[in-house]
């Protein structure tokens, strides 16, 4: 289908975001860097493998349960280097601020950004501020990009991955998506939901420790485990199985899902990666895993097959039965980081 202007559902993280990737950024842009569609550029400058990312956050509310846009985008930019196996190093950072806009609340979230660097042992070491008119944007925008050195023998993506491997989920899915939900409808609910954004380098640390042969590393942001792990398949021409019922999802999260009709595989999260590994290592990762703060709840979802024709993600049910996950079509929940 061919649309004559950009949609909402475009930036969410689904299908049509897939499709807007791929129909018109990567044929003008296309390079061997970029066609690998990871999380981040890596490249070789001399001896050094660099890795280097970026990303923009519209979140609203700026101010959720667990964060806030400042936090936010720091934790995002780390991670997304963390996923290609690298050691972020340093960040940038670009506002866009609307006239009117607190200075409390942009005093607020300045700070926020650098007790997250600080917290992730990166500096932020060069950035822009640009202010717009009223209404040119819904308060404050913030880019961060960032670069970081890659260590790591082996090489990590989805070309590595192969049949056998293990499929882990470092937590709970769908906090961060849940929180801001919760926030955006008033839901009032009596045990209020945390975001769970963080910053994931020192977990993928221990992880890289616990075995040689990590073969792909992913955090489960827009669109959630469901489109990642669709991605992923349709990438690798693998067959992807995950187990429904091995998928921790909080009783709060699934509370929310069904208030407002969503589905915990495709919710947003700001903490959570998935590793592929082979399943002889699973057990030292998912232990590495667990004795780290922020994989305490970690656990083997799933393996990964060869594929019957084109790489496909398949669910085996509670109930017993086995359907295909595609990419989620339609809307998403917009401006969830």
């Amino acid at each position: 289908m061919k649309y004559e202007t950009v949609l909402l559902e475009h930036g969410g993280g689904g299908l049509l975001s897939h499709n807007l990737v791929i129909e018109k950024f990567l044929p003008l842009f296309d390079n061997t860097v970029l066609a690998r569609l990871e999380d981040g550029a890596i490249f070789d400058i001399g001896e050094e493998k660099l890795c280097f990312s970026t990303d923009s956050y519209v979140v609203k509310p700026v101010f959720f349960p667990g964060g806030n846009i400042g936090s936010l985008a720091v934790h995002g930019t780390v991670n997304d280097l963390a996923m290609c196996g690298g050691k972020p190093l340093f960040l940038s950072a670009g506002f866009i601020i609307e006239e009117g806009f607190p200075m409390a609340d942009l005093e607020r979230i300045i700070a926020s950004m650098g007790q997250a660097a600080s917290q992730a042992q990166v500096a932020i070491v060069t950035g822009d501020t640009k202010v717009v008119s009223r209404g040119a944007a819904d308060g404050i925008f913030i880019n961060t990009a960032g670069i970081g050195r890659i260590e790591y023998a082996s090489p990590i993506g989805v070309a590595s991955i192969l049949p056998g491997d293990a499929v882990i989920l470092s937590g709970t899915l769908g906090d961060h998506g849940a929180a801001i939900m919760s926030q955006r409808e008033n839901l009032g609910l009596s045990t209020p939901l945390v975001s769970d954004s963080a910053p994931l380098n020192g977990l993928v640390l221990e992880i890289l420790k616990a075995s040689a042969h990590v073969h792909c590393m992913r955090d489960a942001t827009r669109g959630g485990l469901g489109a990642i792990l669709v991605e992923i398949a349709q990438q690798a021409g693998l067959t992807i199985e995950i187990e429904e019922q091995a998928i921790p999802v909080r009783e709060e999260v699934k509370g929310v899902c069904e208030i407002l009709g969503l589905d915990p595989l495709f919710l947003a999260n700001e903490g959570k990666m998935v590793v592929f590994c082979p399943a002889t290592q699973a057990d030292s990762v998912i232990s590495a895993m667990r004795n780290h703060q922020y994989g305490k709840d970690a656990a083997v979802i799933g393996t990964v097959k060869p594929a019957q024709g084109k790489g496909r993600l398949i669910m085996h049910t509670l109930i017993g039965g086995s359907r295909e996950v595609d990419m989620p079509t339609g809307e998403l929940v917009p401006r969830i980081c």
